[in-house]
């Protein structure tokens, strides 16, 4: 299968000698009941605030669900959470100048309509119980009608990962298949440490089920139970031939739910990119390449595991914070994969670590115990945290060492 082959060129044509990082953060708009902002009342300001910047503007099934300025792109996640996604920058500075801006433009805007920017990991009146996750309805896209359907058969918090969670992604770039492969297996052991240092509830108190001890990571808890042929971990990726080979199978073999594709959105279920080009519903051999990249693209998509490879690393175990712990986590990346001291040093910490099945036990801990779990041998996950956050400072400017005080 040819298409394999340039799957592997794209992943490839993202090695960078750089040290950029991308950040995305998403954001409930909420009134002062704590409901949610509606699709046709969001994208009539967002098509507004596009034409006064004179940007381009993104458009889905017909709807204009987001725009593109010189430094960053708006656009609207399945229940109109509003995320952000900044150009990839080395000076988090300059991410951080880029967002201010961003939400200086935006808070008014929505403040004049009655609304609030929040930033949490699940809505706050879904995460009391005060409001069913079914009430809230989802944008008229197709995409999301498909994935809605899918997911409600998959697992049982569909309906709470696609209307009441929002997340922060940072990206990280990569030099070679070997730095590709080093790096996603390190962020991968230590995203335990990540996702308890980045939770972001309205009461600590809270559970997702009546009589639950898993007080923590909601978010994680919504995905790990969500649908395990795209979730969790990256597939096979501890196996000792783990390289572009296999993130190409795993891109090729994960089911797609719906294809997009010339513009327009179908329904093909469990069937994944490997059986439509078998059976020609995408003929390969019609696909010149803008489209083939598309198509590759979209095939990435679908793949909701913790980390994403895509032309870079994308991270996505943190919940929605405000810029300020957004900025200190940037950091905290920043200052862990960009040093290959601390990548060997990690390396070294957690040898003992070889498999995904033992990073999850450590999320399962974490998910009853909070800070206070015992993972990975004899430490709490609060001192795992002091570690990386320490090991981080040696390798960042005196101004970057600041942003880490807000993790």
């Amino acid at each position: 299968m040819a298409i394999r082959e340039d799957i592997i060129k794209f992943i490839r044509s993202g090695e960078s000698s750089g040290q950029n990082l991308g950040l995305e953060i998403e954001h409930f708009v909420v009134n002062e009941k704590g409901l949610m902002i509606g699709f046709d009342e969001v994208t009539g300001l967002i098509s507004k605030v596009a034409e006064d910047l004179q940007a381009k503007k993104i458009f889905m099934d017909g709807y204009t669900v987001g725009y593109v300025v010189p430094g960053y792109s708006v656009t609207l996640e399945p229940a109109c959470q509003f995320e952000i996604s900044i150009d990839p920058k080395s000076d988090i500075g300059e991410i951080e100048s880029i967002y201010r801006d961003f939400l200086s433009l935006w808070e008014p805007i929505f403040a004049e309509s009655g609304y609030s920017i929040i930033n949490k990991g699940n809505l706050p009146l879904v995460e009391s119980g005060e409001l069913d996750p079914d009430d809230i309805p989802l944008s008229p896209k197709k995409r999301y009608k498909y994935m809605d359907v899918y997911f409600r058969k998959s697992g049982k918090y569909g309906k709470y990962m696609m209307r009441a969670s929002s997340s922060v992604q940072v990206s990280v770039d990569y030099r070679s298949e070997s730095d590709l492969v080093r790096k996603l297996r390190v962020l991968q052991k230590i995203s335990p440490i990540l996702m308890i240092a980045m939770e972001s509830k309205s009461d600590e108190e809270s559970v997702l089920e009546k009589g639950s001890d898993k007080k923590h990571l909601f978010r994680i808890q919504e995905w790990d139970d969500l649908d395990p042929a795209r979730t969790g971990f990256y597939p096979e990726s501890f196996d000792p031939d783990f390289g572009y080979g296999k993130i190409a199978d795993v891109i090729l073999h994960t089911p797609l739910i719906l294809l997009t594709d010339e513009g327009e959105t179908s329904d093909v279920g469990n069937k994944n990119a490997a059986d439509l080009l078998e059976q020609k519903l995408v003929k390969e051999e019609e696909l010149v390449k803008e489209r083939e990249n598309r198509l590759i693209e979209h095939f990435i998509s679908m793949g909701f595991f913790h980390f994403r490879v895509k032309k870079y690393i994308e991270i996505r175990v943190a919940d929605s914070v405000p810029i300020e712990k957004a900025l200190g986590y940037v950091a905290l990346i920043k200052g862990l994969v960009y040093s290959d001291n601390n990548l060997t040093a990690l390396e070294e910490r957690l040898s003992h670590i070889t498999s995904s099945e033992m990073i999850q036990e450590a999320v399962e801990e974490i998910k009853i115990h909070g800070f206070n779990a015992v993972i990975y041998g004899d430490h709490t996950a609060k001192e795992w945290y002091k570690y990386i956050s320490e090991l981080a400072s040696t390798e960042l400017s005196e101004k970057e060492q600041e942003y880490l005080q807000y993790v």
